[in-house]
């Protein structure tokens, strides 16, 4: 008889493959595995499961390391699943396990059973599984990291019995390394170059797989040897270029028609790390301009295969941009893109409640170096783009699903991440009221985990990017749309945190500058009025 356990074995594999943080929410089927919790884990408590994906899911961007999610049977798998789905658009590597029900109950289905377990995940990870035996744990753990951290990476899922731990078995776990990254076919690559070459009037779109990938210096390298128009990529969850650079234009816009009357003109666009395109609402139009042409480099197939227009290429972004650079030629003599017109209209007189744009502002002023945002206000993304533009890489977050309540969680795994990783940055949430709701409860563990992050929840007592939709779908008379009677200070403060309701831009700006300081967990709830979105 063996010494040692399913369990004991696992633990050692999970700390060879660097996974000693857990996210979770423990349950009954899951504290056979929990059971003497090593001391060199650590475990984050979050109060409700979503919140625990969206907190591992930024947790693992930010640490650029794959994280570990213990969910409670189908239940929890269920709370879960809405932020699974933007781990997954978003190409998190995520290790999502559930408890299983006692192998010898699950014929007679059984309390807490997990009816086809490795379907319901499906299709919002890349690989599920519940091992056939219980022997088979450590392996399958070994495989699900293998899958989960290979480009295209993104979560994947065991369902594992709970009486599968306790099973004897003789160690180690076999520890496999693979590869995160996949080159470039040259020849391809070098016929992309020629032609961003021979164009008179190329455009530059870099998709959140180049900020992912650590190619950030490397396409503003290309954007520079060029002399290349930079566009913003559709809805990106992560920013890949500095918005204040001179060559950057804004955003290509979000539906078919703005895309394309953007990039009117243009004879040829490189999209690299990036969908072709991410629409959200439907506006009519061509998908490209006429006498224009597309060349699209992504890690993803999928990505790949779905673009309808132009011609794809296989490969990691920042290998790839690195290659470009040496094969490009240098575009100086083309006419350099003129300046973006910049669109800060302010009051002449301060608003009662303030503009969206005020508020902004007035963060702008006070906006600490080297700080990282958190946004999910969205009704005001163009705002916050605007005012609080992203100029470093890997500080800025956004939902890649397009569900609310991802940002809450999602804030204070960047900032349970950058104490893992021993950095110390200004970590803030923009969050709307809205979206604030839906993971509310996050907030109890930033307390807990004496999180100095500043949560600025934008309250203007409505769903407004929605008001905004019914008005461009010519659906009046939606119901549920307005937010009355929410006090988000008083249910911050019941859950640990500091907070305070502000109504102009020096409040605002003083809080603000106060919260940075305060070394805890602040929630600062601006009355703003509601902004009918850009579509």
């Amino acid at each position: 008889m063996s010494s040692s356990t399913v369990r004991d074995v696992t633990y050692d594999l999970l700390r060879s493959l660097g996974l000693t943080t857990v996210f979770g929410n423990p349950g009954s089927t899951e504290e056979t595995f929990l059971q003497n919790f090593p001391e060199d884990f650590k475990y984050v408590l979050a109060l409700q499961e979503a919140s625990a994906v969206a907190m591992a899911d930024a947790f693992a961007q930010t640490t650029g390391r794959p994280a570990l999610v213990n969910l409670h049977s189908s239940a929890g798998m269920g709370n879960g699943m809405g932020n699974l789905v933007a781990a997954y658009h978003g190409n998190t590597p995520l290790i999502v396990t559930s408890g299983q029900q006692h192998r010898e109950m699950l014929i007679g289905e059984p309390y807490l059973g997990n009816r086809e377990a490795t379907t319901f995940p499906k299709p919002w990870v890349k690989w599920a599984y519940e091992p056939a035996r219980a022997e088979d744990v450590p392996d399958a753990f070994m495989r699900a990291y293998a899958v989960a951290v290979q480009p295209p990476a993104g979560p994947v899922h065991l369902s594992i019995p709970l009486d599968d731990w306790n099973r004897p078995l003789d160690g180690p776990a076999v520890v496999r390394g693979v590869s995160t990254t996949v080159a470039p076919d040259i020849q391809r690559l070098r016929q992309f170059a020629d032609r961003m070459t021979a164009s008179e009037r190329p455009a530059l779109i870099l998709g959140p797989e180049v900020d992912r990938a650590g190619g950030w210096d490397a396409g503003v390298a290309l954007a520079v040897k060029l002399n290349a128009a930079v566009y913003g990529a559709p809805l990106q969850d992560r920013v890949s270029f500095p918005m204040d650079h001179y060559l950057f234009q804004g955003s290509a816009g979000m539906s078919i028609k703005t895309i394309s009357d953007r990039l009117k003109g243009h004879d040829l666009v490189v999209v690299v790390g990036g969908e072709v395109f991410r629409y959200y609402p439907y506006v009519a139009g061509v998908l490209l301009p006429e006498g224009t042409e597309l060349v699209q480099i992504t890690n993803n197939p999928a990505t790949a295969g779905c673009a309808r227009v132009g011609d794809s290429l296989l490969g990691d972004a920042r290998l790839s941009l690195e290659l470009l650079v040496d094969m490009v030629a240098d575009g100086s003599k083309r006419a350099r893109p003129q300046p973006r017109v910049r669109n800060r209209v302010l009051p002449e007189e301060t608003s009662s409640p303030m503009t969206p744009d005020e508020a902004h502002a007035a963060l702008s002023e006070v906006r600490p170096d080297h700080v990282v945002f958190v946004c999910e206000s969205t009704s005001t993304m163009e705002q916050q783009a605007e005012w609080l533009p992203t100029v470093e890489t890997n500080s800025f977050f956004q939902t890649a699903s397009g569900g609310i309540g991802w940002a809450v969680p999602a804030t204070v795994g960047v900032a349970l991440a950058d104490r893992d990783r021993g950095v110390r940055r200004p970590v803030v949430g923009i969050i709307g009221d809205g979206s604030f709701q839906y993971s509310v409860q996050a907030l109890w563990t930033a307390a807990q985990e004496e999180l100095p992050i500043v949560f600025v929840a934008m309250r203007n007592h409505e769903y407004s990017i929605l008001k905004s939709f019914a008005e461009l779908e010519k659906t009046p008379g939606v119901p549920g749309l307005d937010l009355p009677g929410i006090d988000i200070a008083a249910v911050a403060r019941g859950f640990g945190c500091k907070a305070v309701d502000v109504t102009s831009p020096d409040e605002l700006k003083n809080e603000f500058k106060s919260a940075l300081e305060a070394n805890t967990t602040t929630v600062i709830v601006a009355t703003t009025r509601p902004q009918k979105a850009a579509l």
